[in-house]
């Protein structure tokens, strides 16, 4: 890259790394990713290579729950251990043996959310040239008398406009047929998440989850500000043909951002709605499934 104005190129765009340093999120890895055009972001590569923040041109786009950082060696896997060890940030991929309640299946119990968003990234590498940024990692779900996934990730962050690209493949290393389930948990949060913000999802079909979100169904578009006890509400949505989207806009901080996926491959689509006082979030979550545990998802 030849720019006559700066000397190293990370003066404009680029990948650095970084350790963190105490707390319980000692020692884990993050890359953090700049653009040149105001796009700024960090993957927490012992984290599953998800990513724990995001930044447009100063404001914050994700949420960043209260335990804040934390490495997998303080992971819980029993009933909803895994809401001690949840940063959410704006993305916290789900599975891949099970998404949302715990649960069990053919006498295999089940965590939360499953396990590869606490599992440490490997073979991790990135490169960079004048059009794109692209990070590269492997995520092992293998062991013995288990199942044996592996997860290929690859990240790309463009530079010639604020679009980032996340692709995976999901290989079945093993001699037995595995399901297979994948949430993508994105999260945002303050200041793009206020009771200003405008959302968009433009789904053919709306359904509750439960009762409690049912009772709320006609305004399920609408986002407030931060309320006291608020209790969570999810919302599932279809699309009819394979363009999924969902997207915010703040017209107070005039910014949004918009989430493209192929609705034909993950056909399952979940508005979570948690307008809480310290817990204001909303998740905007494709997947090939619910998060209602394996136990009750259709083969």
């Amino acid at each position: 890259m030849k720019h006559k104005y700066i000397g190293h190129h990370s003066q404009i765009s680029g990948v650095e790394e970084h350790r963190l340093v105490g707390g319980k999120g000692d020692g884990l890895r993050l890359l953090e990713v700049r653009n040149g055009l105001g796009l700024h972001f960090t993957i927490s590569v012992d984290r599953g290579a998800d990513i724990s923040r995001l930044f447009f041109k100063g404001d914050n786009y994700g949420f960043f729950a209260p335990s804040g950082y934390v490495a997998p060696a303080y992971y819980d896997d029993k009933g909803a251990g895994f809401l001690k060890s949840f940063t959410a940030g704006f993305l916290t991929t789900c599975g891949l043996t099970n998404v949302g309640v715990p649960s069990v299946d053919e006498g295999e119990e089940l965590p939360l959310h499953g396990t590869v968003n606490h599992t440490p990234a490997e073979q991790v590498h990135y490169s960079e040239d004048e059009e794109k940024i692209i990070i590269n990692a492997v995520i092992n779900q293998m062991g013995i008398f288990s199942d044996k996934l592996m997860m290929y990730r690859s990240i790309t962050c463009f530079k010639s406009n604020n679009r980032i690209l996340i692709e995976d493949r999901i290989e079945n290393l093993g001699d037995r047929v595995t399901p297979l389930m994948i949430l993508y948990h994105m999260n945002i949060g303050y200041p793009l998440l206020s009771g200003n913000a405008d959302l968009y999802i433009p789904s053919s079909e709306v359904t509750a989850r439960n009762p409690h979100a049912e009772k709320d169904i006609q305004t399920w578009g609408t986002v407030t500000d931060p309320q006291a006890h608020f209790i969570e509400q999810c919302y599932y949505h279809k699309f009819t043909n394979g363009d999924g989207s969902a997207g915010i806009y703040n017209p107070e901080i005039q910014k949004g951002l918009l989430i493209s996926f192929d609705a034909n491959a993950l056909d399952y689509f979940v508005q979570w709605k948690m307008l809480g006082e310290k817990d204001y979030v909303l998740g905007l979550e494709p997947g090939n499934c619910h998060p209602d545990g394996r136990d009750v998802m259709p083969e």
